[in-house]
C-alpha cells in the first residue's frame, strides 16, 4: 500500500520542482545543473515506482529500496520549501525595501552566502543518495509504468444525486421494523439492551441512524443518544462522550467522579434512548459499571448496542441478538446500479450489468463492499476494466480471511495519486468522531497535497473538491454542510484502512509515548487526560528524541483543558521540531512563544486558540 503513497509524493516533489517559485529560487541562487540532475534522477526511479508497487509484496529487499527512496523524497522535500522560502523572502524585502527589526532577526538567518553553500551540501547529499537507489533499482528488473497503470480511462460526468448521502440508503425495511417493535413494547425495567451484530460493512451503524431518525422512535423517547465506544471501552471517554451528546458541552478536564454525577443528572428521571456504536470490548466490569450509571434513567429507557462480537452482544444484551445478515441480491444489485451508473442513464449496458451481477455474488451482501465496487466502476464504461474487478485475486482473500479490508484496500488503489496522501492523513483523526472539513483542508494546504491547476480556484475550494471526491468513492460518508462547512464521518474499516496505509507516515501516540519510527512525519497525540501517566514533566517524551527534527505536523485529536501544553512544551516543539509546516498549540497555557519560533520557515498553519 505505501508504494502508491510513495508514488504521490514522489509526484510531489517533481511538481515542487517545476514551480514558478522554484524556477525562480534556482536562478536566484545559480544550482540550476543541480537541481536538473537531481530531477532527472528522480523522473527516471518515478518511472517505474508504479511497477515496483506490484511487485514488492513478494521482494523483502524491493520494500528496503522503497523505503530508502522514500526517506530521500522528505528529505528533498525538506530541502526544496527552504530554498522555496528565500524566494518569497527577496520577494518581500524587494517590494517593502526592508524588514523591521524582529522580521530581519529571522531574515538574518538566511544569509546569501551561507545559504547557497547549505543549500548546495543537501543538494548534493540528495542527489549522491537517488544515484545510488537508481543504480540499485536494477537488480529488480521494474519495467516503466504509464500513470494510469493500464486501468482505462475516466468518463467526464458528474454525480446527478445531491451532494448528501441519499445513494447510502440500504434497504432494511424489516431489520428496522423488528427492531422498532422491541424499542416501542411496554418494558417496566429501568434498562434493556437491544443488540445488533454483523461483521464489518453490513450496515449495523447505517441501520442503528436510520431507527433513530423514525418519527415513531423520536416521540417514544425524550433524550436521544449517540456514542461511538472507544476500542477499549473506556469508562471515563464513554461517559464524556455521552455528556457531550447529550448536553453539547467537552468536558474533559473533570475527574471521573464528577462525570458520573454529570451522567445521572443528565439522565436523570428521563426515557432515553442511547446507541452505542461499534462496542469491541468484552470486558464486563467496565459494561457493569457503566449500566449501574444509565439505570438513574426513567422505565423503559433502551439501549442499541452495534458489535461484530456475538461475545459482546451476549454480555450486553437483555433482549435476544438481531444478527444482521447480507442483502438480499436483489437489493444488492439495485444498491450497485446507485453508484455504478449515472442515474440518467434509461437503460445501463447489458454487459455491464451482466458483470455487475458477478460482481455483486461475490460481495455476499456486505453493503460497503457493494458501494465500494459501484463507486470504483462508476468512471468506467469499458467491459474489460468490470471484468479485470470482477476477476481480481483480492476476493480470495475476502474469502479465506472473511475480511472486506482487500477490497476496501482495492478502492484506495484506484484512487488519483494526489488524493492518497490525502486520505492517508484521516488516520490522524479520532476514529468514530466527526470530521470538520475546514480543519482537514487546512491540514492539506500546509502539508501541501493542495494544488490549483488554476489561478481562479482557491486552494480551499480545491480542497473542498477532494472531499467531495472522497465521497464520490465511499472512502467517507454522512456529508453534510452546516454554516458553509463541510462535515462527514468515516466508516470504521476505513478509518482502519487509512491507518494501514499511513502506518509508515503518520502515527497516533500519547503523551507517555517514548518511540516512533524515524520514517513518521506526522503524530496525533490521542490522550485526553493525564491519568494513568506518571512523571509527565510537561514534555512527551517522543518530542525529546532526535526523530522529532523529521516531524512535519503535531495535531492533538482532543484539547487539554489541564494547562497540559505549556511554555516549556511549546519550546520543545518549536526547538527540536524544526520542519513543522503544521502545529497544534490550541489549549494551550503559556503567554508568550519562545524567539526560536522564528526558525520554523516552513511552518504554514499555527493553532493557538483557546489559550488560557
Amino acid at each position: 500500500m505505501a508504494e502508491s503513497f510513495l508514488f504521490s509524493v514522489a509526484q510531489g516533489v517533481l511538481g515542487k520542482i517545476a514551480s514558478p517559485a522554484f524556477q525562480e529560487a534556482v536562478a536566484i541562487y545559480s544550482i540550476k545543473d543541480q537541481i536538473h540532475e537531481l530531477e532527472n534522477t528522480l523522473a527516471a526511479i518515478t518511472a517505474v515506482l508504479l511497477d515496483a508497487e506490484e511487485q514488492q509484496a513478494k521482494n523483502r529487499s524491493l520494500q528496503l529500496w522503497l523505503g530508502r527512496l522514500r526517506d530521500v523524497l522528505y528529505d528533498a522535500e525538506d530541502v526544496l520549501d527552504e530554498l522555496e522560502c528565500e524566494t518569497l523572502r527577496k520577494r518581500v524585502i524587494s517590494r517593502y525595501g526592508g524588514v523591521k527589526e524582529k522580521v530581519h532577526r529571522f531574515f538574518s538567518l538566511s544569509n546569501p552566502v551561507i545559504l547557497r553553500a547549505k543549500i548546495s551540501h543537501k543538494t548534493k547529499e540528495i542527489r549522491e543518495t537517488l544515484s545510488k537507489i537508481f543504480i540499485d533499482k536494477n537488480q529488480f528488473g521494474l519495467n516503466v509504468r504509464s500513470v494510469d497503470n493500464g486501468m482505462g480511462h475516466s468518463r467526464s460526468r458528474e454525480m446527478t444525486h445531491s451532494f448528501i448521502n441519499k445513494l447510502d440508503v440500504v434497504r432494511r425495511d424489516v431489520d428496522k421494523q423488528k427492531i422498532i417493535e422491541i424499542l416501542m413494547r411496554p418494558d417496566h425495567k429501568n434498562l434493556s439492551v437491544v443488540p445488533i451484530v454483523g461483521i464489518g460493512g453490513m450496515g449495523k451503524t447505517a441501520l442503528a441512524k436510520s431507527i433513530c431518525t423514525d418519527d415513531g422512535v423520536k416521540a417514544q423517547f425524550e433524550l436521544l443518544l449517540w456514542v461511538c465506544v472507544p476500542e477499549d471501552f473506556d469508562l471515563e471517554k464513554t461517559i464524556e462522550r455521552i455528556i457531550k451528546d447529550a448536553n453539547s458541552q467537552s468536558l474533559s478536564n473533570l475527574d471521573i467522579q464528577t462525570l458520573q454525577t454529570i451522567l445521572r443528572n443528565t439522565i436523570k428521571d428521563k426515557k432515553f434512548l442511547l446507541v452505542l456504536d461499534d462496542v469491541w470490548s468484552n470486558d464486563r466490569s467496565r459494561w457493569e459499571e457503566l449500566k449501574s450509571l444509565l439505570i438513574e434513567g426513567a422505565h423503559g429507557s433502551k439501549i442499541i448496542v452495534t458489535t461484530r462480537s456475538s461475545e459482546v452482544a451476549s454480555m450486553m444484551g437483555t433482549h435476544p441478538t438481531h444478527n444482521l445478515k447480507g442483502l438480499s441480491h436483489e437489493d444488492s444489485m439495485t444498491l450497485l446500479k446507485k453508484w455504478a451508473f449515472d442515474q440518467k442513464e434509461k437503460q445501463p449496458c447489458p454487459d455491464l450489468l451482466d458483470i455487475g451481477n458477478d460482481i455483486v455474488k461475490k460481495c455476499q451482501g456486505v453493503p460497503l463492499l457493494v458501494k465500494t465496487m459501484g463507486s470504483l466502476l462508476y468512471t468506467k464504461d469499458e467491459e474489460w476494466y468490470w471484468a479485470h474487478i470482477r476477476d481480481s485475486e483480492i476476493w480470495k482473500l475476502v474469502e479465506q480471511k472473511k475480511d472486506v479490508l482487500p477490497v476496501l484496500k482495492l478502492r484506495y488503489d484506484h484512487l488519483p495519486f494526489h488524493l492518497k496522501r490525502c486520505f492517508a492523513t484521516l488516520s490522524l483523526f479520532p476514529r468514530g468522531e466527526v470530521f470538520h472539513g475546514d480543519l482537514l483542508i487546512m491540514l492539506w494546504i500546509s502539508l501541501g497535497l493542495i494544488s490549483s491547476s488554476t489561478k481562479k480556484l482557491e486552494l480551499e475550494d480545491v480542497g473542498v473538491d477532494y472531499i467531495k471526491a472522497l465521497w464520490k468513492r465511499s472512502l467517507i460518508q454522512e456529508v453534510e454542510e452546516s454554516e458553509s462547512v463541510l462535515m462527514f464521518e468515516m466508516h470504521d474499516l476505513v478509518h482502519s484502512l487509512a491507518m494501514i496505509v499511513a502506518q509508515d507516515d503518520c502515527s497516533v501516540i500519547g503523551l507517555d509515548t517514548v518511540e516512533i519510527s524515524e520514517r513518521v512525519r506526522h503524530i496525533s497525540f490521542s490522550t485526553s487526560s493525564l491519568e494513568g501517566i506518571s512523571n509527565f514533566d510537561g514534555v512527551p517524551p517522543v518530542l525529546r528524541k532526535s526523530t522529532s527534527k523529521r516531524l512535519h505536523a503535531i495535531y492533538f485529536q482532543f484539547g487539554f483543558d489541564d494547562g497540559v501544553i505549556n511554555r516549556e512544551f511549546a519550546r520543545t516543539c518549536i526547538s527540536k521540531c524544526t520542519h513543522l509546516r503544521f502545529l497544534d498549540l490550541a489549549h494551550g497555557n503559556f503567554e508568550e512563544l519562545p524567539s526560536s519560533i522564528c526558525n520554523l520557515k516552513q511552518l504554514r498553519l499555527l493553532f493557538l486558540g483557546y489559550n488560557k
